[in-house]
């Protein structure tokens, strides 16, 4: 009785750790093949046949649909070049330029994936509709009051995530160290 006893715990245990493991390695954004740019990462082999199976499993769970290695690559940030978690009461100043692509988006997302609901309706900018420097830079302002230039509200989320999408791009693993990505700075918050 007592060594079924300890089987039973035995199981019961494994169960609950491999049941841990896999909600943290889905819900966490563990993943082979990352790149990694300041604060911004991606996963360039999530829309392609050589995906790894802890992204696979995190695509089934939240439903997104990843764009294929011949249509671009996406990168996420959930926070800004010194660490800092992007807060929807705080001034966040997007700022430079970005890898070369055809076309781009910049948007705006809550923990779930959604874009942040806003009085507006401004989600993101792309590329063709952004206003730039002489030089071609550009800066993007996300805060809770209305700013003049590039500004997209940040709704009522206290975090967030923005979503820079490079469209038609050579961006992959090899050119990882060739990229200049854009700086991502928290300024005042309310």
């Amino acid at each position: 009785m007592r060594l079924l006893a300890s089987v039973i715990l035995a199981f019961t245990l494994a169960t609950f750790a491999g049941l841990g493991a896999t909600w943290y390695a889905t819900t966490r954004g563990v993943s082979f093949g990352t790149i990694a740019l300041g604060a911004w990462a991606a996963h360039p082999k999530s829309g392609t046949q050589d995906i790894d199976p802890y992204a696979r499993a995190a695509i089934a769970r939240s439903g997104e649909l990843p764009l294929g290695s011949g249509d671009g690559v996406s990168f996420m940030a959930k926070s800004s070049d010194d660490g800092r978690r992007l807060d929807g009461r705080c001034d966040v100043t997007v700022s430079g330029s970005t890898p070369l692509a055809r076309y781009w988006t910049l948007t705006v997302h809550d923990a779930r994936g959604q874009v942040i609901a806003n009085l507006l309706g401004r989600y993101g900018y792309t590329s063709a509709e952004i206003g730039r420097a002489a030089d071609g830079r550009f800066d993007i302002v996300i805060a809770p009051r209305a700013r003049a230039g590039n500004w997209i509200p940040s709704g009522e989320a206290n975090e967030y995530v923005l979503v820079l999408r490079l469209y038609d791009t050579p961006v992959g693993l090899s050119t990882r160290n060739q990229l200049e990505m854009p700086s991502i700075k928290i300024g005042g918050c309310a």
